[in-house]
């Protein structure tokens, strides 16, 4: 497999990508196998690799997540493990037995949704689920890592008898505090704990009159820490009970060990799975972070990138609160090299970094930072020469190392070489050295090669313009000020405005025309000519900005008018249909009238009544729906509504998607643990009871409750 060089790697920064990308990896073992990333040259890998990382990407937009997949280092517990009769801690069990669950876990979310995450799913094709190991190990250890009471019959029965006297202690202990508490021996503190044990807090002047151990006093004197006669014996064989605990303990766990060593290269898979799970999920995420996709990635040779950002400028820039401008070029067969000419810090060397960099980041998996229709292939060879590489060690000048780095050029660039050169030949005589860049350019040429040059040698603007998968570009520049643009136009070389510049800066006309006079006339009219058309260009694209805005603003104008007439309109309706509502309300009135009227002058209700029931009739047979044609016509109607309406909600949420993806919703940082220690007051989670720390050891605590202790797991506690 061929290799990028070192050199590439170093002069396009990708290792600070590496480095930027790593931070997002949540094992040590995915950060550390990040920063050895190398881009990959065969079609097959690379693709794999991207798709890869799109899946994952594409999940946090999913209601369908993919599960955690965190462990813990643990290269020393595999070691401990490939060592005969060796024995592993409970927590090194812990450790490994995460490993096959946390797979299970990836093992059936896969499966489930194969449709969605084809390509992750298949990374788990020679992996099969490890029901065994985990089954072993809560067999022995609870969810806390501690040794289970049934981890064994003896373990059990020795436990229980703990418990036992345990009970007997604490009635003793408190028997003996009532005792000498009523007797006022004691202090107001009235107990404490001194080497896990519950002692009596005696005043010094009683300590005689207390039978017991004395296991201290206070810094002053004034009390005496006294285990009471009758709780000894109970300590002592608590004790003893203690030690055979601890050797059953040690028993189990390693049967335990024995049990896990067959599966000791099923853990090294394992690690590799979810060390590269590591690695695509951080990738993704740090693609979210620069709001980078996936391109169209092609067969044939071809470079196509539309707005396309440089990574770290997006992130420093971004710290900064500064603007990014992305740029646009592209490379294919018969457009395969391009010749950026144009004035100093105009952008050609980021330019060039961003060609190069986004080539790489490709070839090792990551996503870019460009427009979806942008269009990449791979390359088996990307040669760089970017900045000044003067070589002190050896005895290089500038112009040396760039020949031998030339040579090196010369012996691998091919059809599937991509070569990024900035300030192409200089160093040297500008037209011997012109000349030489001439022929080597030829060359690259020849060989079917694709690459970006900079440079301000004409000759080699010329030769960009004599052959035919050639191109010239140039970095806009405002035409009055001379402040760069940053944006590149193909097509036409780019005027070095060395003598506008240097009177720009203060250098004296005088000096200025002497330089003049000085260089060649036809040169001088060669580049008057090409800055002539620079500023026609910069004023031409001013004016397209301008019309352009008030095209923006016409048909803002024509929208809002239009939606003026629609509502006038409606309200014109609306006020007919108010209209011949009331008319028909004064006709029914008028009639009632009548009609009351008539009654009044003949007294027949009959008559009235009659007459009602005709106007009653009459409004009944106007209310009556319409005929089955007017039914049908208003039922298309309706339909075609409903259907516009439908278009316009599927419109609105792709804008809303893609508005998302555009924007994603800033990452919340965690929040930070409180570090416990000793003597610090904590209680467990979900629960009321508050203790005191008396010792921290190896991720557990001892916590003193007063009446008993207990040792917890220091990440159940919380600080009170």
């Amino acid at each position: 497999m061929s290799k990028i060089s070192n050199k590439t790697i170093q002069d396009l920064e990708f290792n600070v990508v590496l480095d930027q990308a790593s931070s997002f990896c949540t094992t040590t073992d995915g950060k550390k196998n990040m920063l050895l990333l190398e881009p990959l040259t065969y079609r097959n890998a690379v693709k794999n690799s991207l798709q890869h990382t799109n899946e994952y990407l594409q999940s946090y937009a999913s209601e369908y997540r993919i599960p955690n997949h965190g462990f813990d280092p643990i290269e020393k517990e595999l070691q401990l493990l490939g060592i005969e009769n060796s024995t592993l801690e409970k927590d090194s069990i812990r450790k490994l037995a995460i490993l096959p669950r946390t797979v299970n876990e990836h093992l059936t979310f896969f499966k489930k949704q194969q449709l969605l995450f084809p390509k992750l799913f298949s990374r788990l094709e020679k992996i099969e689920k490890n029901e065994y190991v985990p089954q072993a190990v809560d067999a022995v250890l609870d969810r806390f890592g501690e040794v289970k009471d049934d981890a064994s019959p003896d373990l059990k029965n020795l436990r229980r008898e703990m418990n036992s006297v345990k009970g007997q202690l604490n009635g003793s202990f408190g028997a003996a505090l009532s005792h000498y508490s009523q007797m006022d021996y004691l202090d107001e503190i009235r107990e404490t704990v001194i080497e896990n044990r519950r002692v009596l807090a005696v005043k010094a002047m009683y300590r005689r009159k207390v039978k017991g151990k004395v296991m201290g006093s206070s810094k002053t004197g004034s009390i005496s820490y006294i285990e009471p006669e009758r709780v000894l014996t109970l300590s002592r064989k608590l004790a003893e009970l203690e030690v055979e605990e601890a050797e059953e303990i040690h028993r189990i766990l390693k049967a335990l060990t024995e049990t896990l060593r067959p599966f000791l290269e099923e853990f090294k898979i394992y690690r590799d799975y979810l060390t590269h799970t590591d690695i695509i999920a951080a990738k993704s995420r740090y693609a979210q972070s620069i709001n980078a996709l996936l391109p169209i990635m092609v067969e044939h040779r071809e470079l196509e990138l539309v707005d396309a950002y440089h990574p770290l400028l997006l992130v420093s820039n971004r710290a900064r609160n500064e603007k990014t401008y992305p740029q646009t070029i592209g490379l294919k067969a018969d457009n395969r090299i391009i010749v950026i000419s144009g004035p100093n810090a105009g952008g050609k060397s980021i330019t060039l970094k961003t060609i190069g960099l986004l080539q790489l980041m490709i070839q090792t998996g990551f996503l870019i930072p460009v427009h979806e229709k942008s269009r990449m292939s791979i390359f088996k060879h990307v040669l760089t020469d970017i900045g000044d590489n003067q070589s002190i060690d050896n005895h290089l000048s500038t112009y040396s190392y760039r020949l031998k780095n030339m040579r090196g050029f010369l012996k691998k660039a091919d059809d599937k070489t991509l070569f990024l050169i900035d300030e192409f030949g200089t160093g040297s005589d500008p037209e011997l050295g012109g000349a030489l860049a001439e022929s080597m350019l030829e060359e690259l040429y020849s060989r079917k090669s694709f690459g970006i040059i900079t440079t301000h040698y004409t000759n080699l603007k010329m030769l960009a313009n004599e052959l035919p998968e050639m191109t010239n570009a140039n970095m806009l520049f405002d035409a009055q000020s001379l402040e760069p643009i940053y944006k590149l136009q193909l097509g036409e070389a780019g005027s070095s405005f060395t003598f506008e510049v240097a009177q720009k800066n203060g250098i004296p006309y005088s000096l200025i025309n002497k330089a003049k006079k000085k260089v060649e006339r036809g040169k001088i009219r060669f580049d008057k000519s090409i800055a002539a058309l620079q500023k026609e260009r910069s004023n031409l694209r001013k004016n397209n900005e301008a019309l352009r805005e008030r095209e923006i603003k016409a048909t803002q104008k024509v929208n809002k008018l239009d939606d003026t007439q629609d509502r006038v309109q409606q309200k014109l309706l609306d006020f007919q249909e108010m209209y011949d509502s009331y008319q028909r309300y004064i006709q029914l009135g008028k009639k009632f009238d009548g009609l009351a009227k008539d009654f009044s002058n003949n007294k027949k209700k009959k008559l009235l009544v009659d007459e009602l029931m005709k106007m009653v009739i009459t409004e009944n047979v106007k209310r009556q729906p319409a005929p089955k044609k007017t039914e049908a016509k208003k039922h298309k109607q309706e339909q075609g509504k409903k259907k516009q309406l439908e278009n316009e909600v599927i419109q609105k949420v792709a804008k809303i998607r893609e508005q998302k993806k555009k924007n994603p919703k800033p990452v919340v940082a965690p929040k930070p643990k409180v570090t416990l220690k000793k003597n610090d007051r904590v209680r467990l989670m979900d629960s009321k009871s508050v203790g005191t720390i008396d010792q921290i050891e190896k991720g557990k605590a001892t916590v003193n409750y007063g009446m008993f202790t207990t040792i917890v797991s220091v990440e159940q506690l919380e600080k009170v």
